[in-house]
């Protein structure tokens, strides 16, 4: 599949209503999906590979790695009615995704489970300082290689955060288009510059 298929397919979608801002609820705009997901796969961690999306939303990631041929999906997030959207994107997307409700620290949601490759799309910290950091730990805890979404210039913290634990192969910059979702917002669209940061256990 190319790209730009990748990136139509995952436009026909559906977002969460009513996101929560204590969740920083933000929408992976399907190109920014697409470009994460078609990298990854274009690096054999994609295609035939076992893939959990952590922090699902509305399942765009993990709807996105089944189209890419993944062998195996799960999508896990705290909030119910993501799930219940990210069910129904799947059907839309005709593909097959386990989804999961559960928190990012619940112990026995993880238990025994292990895959080859995380992708996720944490909050970025702007509601709850170091929000990031748990989906660090879990993505390393439970997978080989992790892609995720992080601001721009955080790589310098994410390199010292995980140590020894693993190392950042790549980082590739995007910009991330964020519609007016919330009161607090004063302006109808911005474009926050973003880090896709692969890291590779060791």
């Amino acid at each position: 599949m190319k790209l730009r298929t990748l990136e139509r397919e995952l436009e026909r979608l559906c977002t969460v209503a009513g996101p929560e801002v204590r969740l920083e609820q933000y929408h992976t705009p399907p190109s920014v999906a697409a470009r994460l997901l078609f990298h990854a796969a274009l690096r054999g961690d994609i295609t035939d590979e076992k893939v959990c999306d952590l922090g699902c939303g509305a399942g765009i990631l993990a709807c996105g790695a089944a189209l890419l041929g993944a062998a195996q999906v799960r999508g896990i997030d705290i909030d119910p009615r993501s799930i219940d959207v990210a069910r129904a994107n799947a059907k839309t997307a005709g593909v097959e995704v386990e989804f999961l409700v559960a928190g990012i620290a619940d112990e026995t949601a993880f238990e025994g489970y292990t895959c080859d490759t995380v992708v996720m799309n944490p909050p970025f910290g702007a509601q709850r300082r170091h929000a990031d950091r748990p989906f660090i730990d879990r993505a390393l805890g439970i997978g080989g290689v992790v892609y995720g979404i992080f601001n721009s210039g955080s790589l310098p913290f994410v390199r010292a955060y995980i140590g020894d634990r693993g190392f950042i192969e790549e980082a590739v910059s995007g910009r991330f288009p964020l519609p007016r979702m919330f009161a607090f917002h004063t302006r109808d669209r911005v474009e926050i510059e973003v880090e896709i940061l692969c890291i590779r256990k060791r």
